[in-house]
């Protein structure tokens, strides 16, 4: 197999059912932490079954069991996800959940500890995803063959617990794992010339960002109305939950009735927003607070500690059409001036972008996933792919409305600052990322080491069915 194929497939994240003997808490999620997943799809083999007992035990790992209907349920998540299942066996499933088993029961060896509220924040998430594209709690729990949402939320909390802990430890298994220069150089020249990765092509993306002007009126309109509603709670007991499901912006939380749990002061919080939520006792309601994203009020549910859960409506200022013809007619001065060569794109962004993460920095955009300036066409967000894909080196796109997560609009033009036309592997231009591949590989084989040697010391179990299969570790004793 081509090694840099082999590297990506090691590296891509599975799904995974998982089970376990003692369950001490209730709720569900499905998360894909894997820092660097495992070799099953290595060398496992594909294995035809004659029989499957549809709750039987598959294996044993620690003190953690996997039945049959965990890699059945692998499969269905899978599917639902729009990966194909055709080449992938019975047995490869059964050795990454082994893998993931492990993990977990090693991670509570070495003491490492996730919160429950931390996975019931990201069921909660999950969760209102899966009505959003199913239509209802009953159809999602439906789908996962459940009585109720509480089931599923039962049945996946343990699962998603043990995912994470997985994550945490592989994290740990490799995290003083270093590559050298030289390391990276053996490891590229080792490959055949013609088994060189191609790297798709690139760009990278600058931006300018006008956005209307918001008036002082209604500025001044939000914040009575967030005054109404907090002396409508304090003082007739008005439910706070009922108002941030009727009223608040934030699409994030505005169906949970306003609920984040698990407040921490090091949370990525505005820290307006962390200043009231640790300013304030259990059951107050802060006054209006302005942050970034709008005006806020917030109410205290529960401190647990140094962690507090906390209810928040959102409200933010609505635009006229004035100031948004303004902005447009602004953003079309803006452009003009560019297209006439008066001024760089970047020197306009410095002047005019409202934008203040880019505006510095000539308006060129970051890669959330990568944290450097390139983008893969192949990989990028579909909406701002659709907006760049065409246009050449240095164009101007032209101005659009975009929305951010709270729906607050903005005027936007964009530019392609360079291309990089999909290649073969360079060894000198392309170092950084020949070296994340080499880093990886190390990684992985970190990894394999660990993973033997902690098997041979953790009880392990596998069913006769699936003593013949070809794991990546030495899980058949």
């Amino acid at each position: 197999m081509n090694k840099f194929l082999l590297l990506f497939l090691l590296c891509t994240p599975m799904i995974y059912g998982q089970t376990v003997l003692e369950p001490d808490s209730s709720g569900v999620v499905k998360s894909n932490d894997s820092l660097v997943v495992s070799q099953a799809l290595k060398k496992d083999t594909i294995v035809p079954f004659k029989r499957f007992k549809a709750e039987g035990v598959s294996a044993v790992v620690g003190e953690h069991i996997i039945l049959d209907s965990d890699i059945d349920k692998a499969y269905v998540e899978m599917k639902s996800q729009g990966m194909s299942v055709e080449d992938v066996s019975r047995c490869q499933l059964m050795g990454k959940l082994m893998e993931d088993k492990l993990y977990a029961h090693q991670a509570k060896q070495d003491s490492i500890m996730v919160s429950d509220a931390e996975i019931n924040g990201m069921i909660d998430q999950q969760l209102q995803y899966m009505v959003s594209e199913l239509g209802s709690e009953e159809k999602v729990a439906a789908y996962y063959r459940k009585d109720n949402i509480a089931d599923l939320r039962k049945e996946l909390f343990e699962a998603n617990k043990n995912i994470k802990l997985a994550s945490l430890m592989q994290q740990k298994v490799i995290e003083k794992v270093e590559i050298t220069p030289e390391e990276v150089r053996t490891f590229f020249f080792s490959i055949p010339e013609d088994e060189r990765p191609v790297f798709s092509a690139e760009i990278e993306i600058a931006q300018i960002v006008v956005e209307p002007e918001i008036t002082q009126q209604a500025k001044d309109e939000v914040i009575a109305k967030l005054y109404a509603m907090r002396a409508d709670i304090i003082d007739n007991d008005a439910s706070f939950s009922t108002k941030a499901v009727l009223y608040s912006k934030d699409p994030g939380s505005a169906s949970k009735g306003g609920l984040y749990e698990g407040v921490k002061r090091d949370s990525p919080w505005a820290k307006e927003f962390k200043d009231q939520a640790f300013s304030l006792l259990e059951g107050e309601v802060s006054e209006p607070f302005e942050t970034e994203f709008g005006y806020h009020i917030l109410y205290v549910e529960k401190i647990r500690g140094q962690e507090v859960d906390v209810r928040h409506i959102l409200l933010f200022p609505e635009v006229s059409q004035k100031s948004i013809d303004e902005a447009h007619k602004r953003m079309d001065e803006i452009r003009a001036e560019i297209e006439a060569g008066e001024i760089t794109f970047a020197q306009a962004a410095q002047k005019y972008s409202d934008d203040k993460e880019t505006r510095n920095n000539g308006g060129r955009l970051v890669n959330p996933v990568t944290f450097d300036t390139k983008f893969d066409l192949t990989k990028m967000d579909p909406t701002l792919s659709a907006k760049v894909y065409n246009l050449e080196e240095g164009e101007v796109s032209k101005v659009f409305t975009d929305r951010d997560r709270t729906g607050k609009s903005s005027l936007k033009i964009l530019t392609v600052t360079k291309r990089f036309e999909e290649h073969a592997a360079d060894y000198s231009k392309d170092y950084e990322r020949i070296k994340e591949l080499a880093l990886r590989e190390k990684q992985i084989k970190v990894i394999s080491k660990w993973q033997n040697e902690k098997i041979k010391s953790t009880y392990i179990s596998i069913n006769e069915d699936y003593q013949d299969c070809d794991f990546a570790g030495d899980w058949v004793k």
